[in-house]
Formats: C-alpha cells, structure tokens, sequence
C-alpha cells in the first residue's frame, strides 16, 4: 500500500510487525481525522513533517522531513490540457502547444494570476507528450518514470543522499523535470539567439504559413515576349512589427550574459582538458535576451503576406527559373507560359500560320499578319503552295541571354472553296479545259482523243 511504503520511509522502519503495524494503524487513524495532509497520504500524496512530529511515539531523529510544497495530487489528463486526442500525432502536439504556450505565456497574462499555473501545465503535458518514450509509459502508467523518480527512495538509512534527481540531505521533494520558461526558450527562442531561422521555420512550413522558397507565376506569351512586372501576394521573411528586429518582448531588453559575463565563450573542464567553447546560453552573441518577442519567438523576423512586385524580362522562357530576394530571403520564381491558340514557339522563333485564297496563290499578292510584337505585311509571290515557309528575320521573340531577336515563320496555307455559284463554276471549267497536264478526269469536262 502506498501509504504504509512512505511511513515505512519516514520511520526506517525496514520491517512490518504486530506491533509498528498497530502503531502505524493508530498514526493513520490520528491523521487521517486531524491532518489534511495525512487524509491525502492515503490517495498517494505526501505527509508533513509538521504534523509527524508531533506524534511522542516515535523519536524526532528517525523522522524524515518532507517538503509538500509540490503536492501529489491528481492532475487534468494532459491530453485534455492539450486539447488533443489520445491518437494525435507529434506535429498535433506541438501545434497545440504553440498556440497554448503564446496564449497563457506570463508576459502576455500579466494581469491572470492563474496564467502562469496554465502555462506550467501545458509546458509539463508537452514535454511528456512530446517524448516518444515519456508518453508510452504515460498512456500505460497515467505517470512517466521521471514524474516517480525517487518515491521509493524515501525508504533506507536514516542519513538519506544527496541527487540532482530531488535529494538534498534529508530532504526529499517531488517536483516537475522541467522548467516551463526553459522550455519555451528551447523550441521558440534559442534558434533566434543564433540569428538564424531553425525550428520556427520548419515548425511554421510542418503548418502552412511558412516563407515561400519557389513560386510559380503564370503568363501569357504576349507578357512573356514584353516583359511585365507582375504583382503576387507570397509569404516572406521579414522585420518583425511588433519587436522590430530587436528579438526582446516590447518594453524589455537584452541585456550582458550572466553565465559567460559577456564575453561569449565559457570555459569547459572534461577530466584533464580544459577547452573554450562559444556559450550555450548567449550563443556568442554576448547577450542574454530573458524575455523573448512572443511575435517572432525572439528571431527578430517574422512570416509575412505580402503583395510584390515581380519584374518579368522579356523574352524569358516557359520553365525558366530565376532568383529574387522577397524580403530578407532569396526566392525561386519559375514562369510558367500558358499556350497561345495561334503563336507557336521554339525558343527565341515565333511559328505562325497564314491563310491564303487561291488567287492569290496563283496570281501572287500581300496579306497582314499578327506579329508577336506589330502586325507584318508579307508578299505572296505567284505561284505559291501550300504549306511555303516564308521568314521574317528578327521578328520573333526578344533574346534574353543574349542581344537580338529570333524570327517569325509564317506558314502558307491554300483555302480551296467548297461552294461555287454558276459563274464561278464555269469559270474553272473553261480554265481546266485549257490544262493540258492534268493527271487523270476532272468532272464535268470531257476531252476528246484529238485534246479538244
């Protein structure tokens, strides 16, 4: 039982007999009527030394003093706390405590009296959900190994150790592994010590709202061949607003590192060796920000949508990639070029395609066609086939590694009437009668054996 295990602690006594068994009954009958702290010993808490010293039984030398100031009481589910299902996965968790950690942190609850016991709550079930190992014993156990670590310890020799685990002396007190401002400077702040961007960018990409590394902007041929300068709305890094790049909670400021005294290094002994090292505290930078920007996590930047301007060359290429700096970031845009109903191009070359009638193919003549940048007017020499090539050099598309232009080519194509009337009809059959190289019988006119 666990109550007679912690009075077995607290008296050394290494055995149970008739006669301490009666007197511990007695002792738990006595505190249990008396003492709110012996009525909680048997739902599995702790028992003041106050109250145990005042029991003449037993001798002031073989009671152990214990601190309640950390009580063992039941605790809210922490997945309650979190607000998130036993089957989340890590990134819900950690999106849940972002938004709980910002919500309650103290700097921004100054005036909730309560907000820092919230905030010591969701940094607990955090960093025990957070671990793979601390939660599987959590969801088996309703408790972590650390959580017990040096209950059963409380039993043994009357002098007792001194742990970092929570032994001092005779002294023995359970308290949380964690320090909740320590925890929150681990995931949000320490990467914006470095300068750098860290944790929060991948936390901010895991979640939607990241700075953008590419991105794909869609054109028409004529603002491809021109050039344009095109607005976007994209997500970029840059100078947070509310801290204005001085990483530190409004009102508050960094101030000289205690721990390296502001020189950046700290001194580290391994057994005989001794090696200077940059602090891990300052991260070098010979500042200790205490109070970090809850906006930015103490980065000194944040993730912003914003509308930009981005200035399409001309002549660039459906696929091309160039890079630009949006912000405080260099960004990736690859133009995608949608395709035209009528130009069709091969790099710098513009291919078009150019109907013309039959007398115009037999009797030559001019037609206007659309150009990639102004209409151009072409000579149709007499005689023209179908599907003649003709080019119009250094009217194509704007080079744009180098200088110049491509060429336009404009396919020839023959319209052949389909309806004729009477006169047009007779018009063609005088003219076929007059061929003489005709392959094989054109309807409606008859040759006779002497080619009349």
């Amino acid at each position: 039982m666990a109550s007679t295990r912690c009075l077995l602690g607290i008296y050394n006594l290494k055995t149970l007999n008739s006669t301490n068994l009666k007197s511990l009954s007695s002792i738990l009958k006595h505190s249990y009527s008396k003492c709110y702290h012996c009525k909680i010993i048997l739902s599995k808490s702790l028992i003041s030394s106050n109250h145990v010293q005042n029991f003449p039984a037993f001798p002031q030398n073989q009671v152990k003093k214990f601190h309640t100031a950390f009580t063992l009481h039941k605790k809210r589910d922490f997945y309650e706390v979190l607000g998130i299902p036993k089957n989340a996965s890590s990134k819900d968790i950690k999106k849940a405590y972002y938004e709980l950690a910002k919500k309650y942190h103290p700097d921004t609850n100054k005036n909730d009296p309560n907000a820092a016991l919230k905030f010591q709550e969701v940094s607990e079930a955090y960093e025990c959900l957070s671990d793979n190992a601390k939660r599987k014993q959590y969801d088996q156990w309703g408790t972590t190994s650390d959580q017990m670590g040096g209950m059963g310890g409380g039993g043994g020799g009357g002098g007792g150790s001194s742990s970092r685990a929570g032994f001092s002396g005779n002294e023995w007190q359970f308290r949380s592994s964690i320090d909740p401002e320590e925890l929150f400077r681990k995931i949000f702040g320490d990467a914006g010590m470095k300068g750098g961007f860290g944790d929060f960018e991948d936390f901010s990409d895991g979640y939607g709202f990241g700075a953008a590394q590419e991105v794909t902007l869609k054109l028409t041929l004529s603002q491809a061949a021109r050039g344009v300068n095109k607005e976007i709305v994209v997500n970029v890094v840059d100078t947070c607003p509310y801290c204005h790049g001085t990483r530190c909670s409004p009102g508050t400021k960094a101030v000289k590192c205690s721990y390296c005294n502001g020189t950046g290094m700290e001194t580290i002994s391994t057994g005989p060796f001794v090696m200077r090292s940059t602090c891990r505290y300052c991260q070098g930078t010979r500042m200790y920000i205490r109070y970090p920007c809850l906006e930015c996590q103490g980065k000194g930047n944040t993730v912003q949508k914003k509308k930009v301007t981005v200035p399409v060359p001309a002549g660039v290429e459906d696929g091309q990639t160039v890079r630009m700096t949006l912000g405080k970031r260099e960004v990736f845009i690859t133009f995608r070029i949608e395709k035209s109903s009528y130009f069709r191009r091969d790099g710098c070359d513009i291919h078009t395609d150019a109907t013309i009638s039959l007398s115009q193919a037999v009797l030559g003549g001019t037609i206007r066609v659309q150009g990639i940048y102004e209409d151009q007017t072409i000579q149709i020499s007499p005689g023209t086939s179908s599907h003649t090539r003709i080019k119009l050099s250094g009217k194509g598309m704007k080079k744009v590694s180098t200088m110049g232009y491509g060429d336009h080519y404009v396919h020839v194509k023959i319209s052949i009437p389909t309806k004729l009337n009477e006169k047009q009809k007779a018009l063609m059959q005088a003219y076929a009668e007059l061929e003489d190289d005709t392959p094989g019988v054109i309807h409606g006119v008859t040759f006779k054996k002497d080619g009349e």
